[in-house]
């Protein structure tokens, strides 16, 4: 007779009682998510994250999250007024004269003209002090003016000098009233048009940036784009970052393009970057797949977010316990759960709980939208860990079997 049933018992007993925490494991049981929200302390328990068990009602809720805006951030969507020369923009001025023989124009000769009645000052920089210079009329001061008014300051400057002098000021590189681009734009990869030759009137190199400026129409972010080649990257993995003097905003440029209110007018000065940020979540647990997944779309939903990840095993995962792990703003938080107490902190954690176990579930998860880094876990079941718990046991008792087997053969 074989005498290890007790032991055996006794062994088991041990392994499921306090012994199953050595076990492999893929991360905590359902059970051990809803009690982990709370930890116990001298004042009492402290609440760690928020659970939200998701329906109907949550989803409503979450389609109210607050997102970055443009129009929200930079408010006003009309266009800038007329631009006016800067510090470091490049003018040419001309000069007409009414007769022959003047400062700016050929000499007579034998009561003919013998040449142009104009003459061209070369290409000039606003130098820091705001002027230019011009002959016979010393330094103008032409920053923060409009070009029709520095024709005229310039004519009456030369009036008596030259013969009913007559002015063109033409802005060649308007700098100070010009957007910088960086990041992903098509022509700092290669592909595509190059950026607007910005300051010298030639084509901008391979260093993902230049200077686009801005027509005397007003120009939207979406135009500014255009200018700069287009995105290289895939508009739904784009997103468009705007600074304006102290304030910045980051949106999807799917965003953009859905919604024109958000295609807001540019001002001279804005820095507008394009960054690459694919859109991926992390699948975890009983999962098919555990690795991060990127979107490969605008936007899924938690139904496809575990189609992707292969589903949940059938041997293996707990249907009541599929999480959704997610630092949301307090906003969102107060507003489905008033009275958390980690609503003082901007973010705050979230686990979002989905019993699939229940069919209305599978409405949810399709309504469910996932955000950029969600992390999806999927818990084992109960069961799972017995199956485990009887593996090791079997492990250990088999020798001690087939030892006892092999004693009763031999008597």
């Amino acid at each position: 007779m074989v005498r290890v049933g007790m032991p055996a018992v006794l062994a088991v007993a041990c392994l499921i009682g306090g012994c199953s925490s050595f076990l492999p494991a893929a991360g905590p049981t359902a059970s051990a998510i809803a009690d982990g929200a709370d930890v116990a302390t001298d004042q009492g328990l402290l609440a760690r994250y928020e659970i939200i068990d998701v329906d109907a009602a949550v989803v409503e809720a979450l389609r109210g999250r607050p997102l970055d805006s443009l129009l929200a951030s930079f408010g006003d969507r009309r266009p800038s007024v007329q631009p006016v020369i800067g510090v470091g923009d490049a003018v040419t001025v001309t000069i007409w004269e009414a007769g022959s023989g003047g400062l700016f124009s050929a000499p007579m000769m034998g009561g003919l003209s013998t040449g142009s009645k104009s003459s061209s000052i070369p290409e000039q920089i606003v130098a820091r002090d705001g002027t230019i210079s011009v002959p016979y009329a010393g330094r103008i001061k032409v920053a923060g003016k409009r070009a029709p008014d520095v024709q005229a300051q310039i004519e009456q400057e030369l009036a008596g000098k030259a013969i009913q002098p007559q002015v063109l000021l033409t802005v060649n590189s308007p700098l100070s009233t010009s957007v910088t681009v960086l990041g992903e734009a098509a022509a700092a990869g290669g592909g595509g048009a190059r950026l607007a030759a910005a300051s010298r009137g030639g084509p901008v190199s391979n260093l993902g940036g230049g200077r686009v400026p801005l027509t005397e129409k007003g120009d939207r972010l979406l135009d500014v784009i255009a200018t700069a080649g287009g995105v290289a990257a895939p508009v739904n993995e784009t997103f468009v970052r705007l600074s304006r003097g102290s304030t910045t905003a980051t949106v999807p440029l799917t965003a953009i393009v859905s919604n024109p209110r958000e295609n807001i007018f540019l001002r001279p000065g804005d820095t507008l970057t394009l960054v690459r940020d694919p859109q991926t979540f992390l699948a975890v647990g009983a999962t098919g797949a555990n690795y991060e997944i990127p979107f490969s779309a605008e936007g899924i939903t938690l139904a496809q977010a575990l189609a992707k990840s292969g589903g949940l095993r059938d041997f293996q995962a707990d249907p009541a316990g599929v999480f959704v792990f997610r630092f949301e703003p307090a906003s969102v938080v107060r507003r489905l759960h008033p009275n958390s107490p980690l609503v003082s902190s901007n973010f705050v954690p979230v686990v979002y709980r989905i019993n699939m176990r229940d069919p209305n579930s599978l409405f949810v998860s399709q309504a469910f939208r996932m955000r950029n880094r969600d992390l999806v876990y999927v818990s084992n079941a109960p069961f799972t860990e017995v199956q485990k718990v009887l593996s090791v046991f079997s492990t250990v008792t088999s020798p001690i079997a087939s030892g006892a087997s092999l004693y009763s053969a031999a008597r």
